[in-house]
């Protein structure tokens, strides 16, 4: 079935404890509603908490986490607000007749990965990019077996190995 997942290559801890940010396109609202329910189950279930950012579609997803990067928000250094661990990007792009779809999966995912890449952050991706609005619902349903929980456990994963590179260097 193409909306759900066997989980694997996720967390290998119960309780990671990390504090994500989640960046949801809400041009489809019941998909991103879908998704982001799946992701906030697999986050509780590994003891995280997190705070959601909604932005009309997927090409604004890339400029929140710049926006949280040079706002320092990654780093402990800001008593006021909890720094972020990673990020779980939820969007939806589904295929049109114009060049469009190409334009915003193309970029929307580009700088997703290309500032993730650059800066170190762990991001889950789960920016849809389907032909049917039907096939967006069926990887968006399912809970933490859908889209969304995948996406949260890859950032998780992420985080882990990210620390395990930390504590393999000090």
């Amino acid at each position: 079935m193409a909306g759900t997942s066997s989980g694997g290559g996720g967390p290998q801890n119960k309780n990671i404890g990390a504090h994500i940010l989640i960046v949801e396109a809400r041009f489809y609202e019941g998909i991103a509603d879908d998704m982001v329910a799946g992701a906030v189950a697999v986050l509780e279930a590994h003891g995280c908490t997190y705070e959601r950012v909604a932005v009309p579609g997927a090409l604004e997803i890339p400029q929140v986490l710049t926006a949280a990067l040079q706002l320092g928000r990654f780093e402990a250094e800001d008593e006021s607000a909890t720094p972020f661990d990673g990020v779980v990007a939820i969007g939806c792009v589904v295929r049109g007749e114009t060049y469009h779809f190409e334009i915003v999966c193309d970029n929307a995912n580009h700088w997703l990965m290309e500032v993730a890449s650059l800066e170190g952050v762990p991001v889950g991706n789960a920016i849809l990019t389907v032909d049917t609005i039907q096939q967006a619902e069926e990887r968006a349903k399912g809970g933490a077996a859908g889209k969304g929980g995948d996406a949260a456990r890859a950032c998780l994963r992420l985080i882990e190995i990210r620390q395990a590179f930390e504590t393999a260097g000090s």
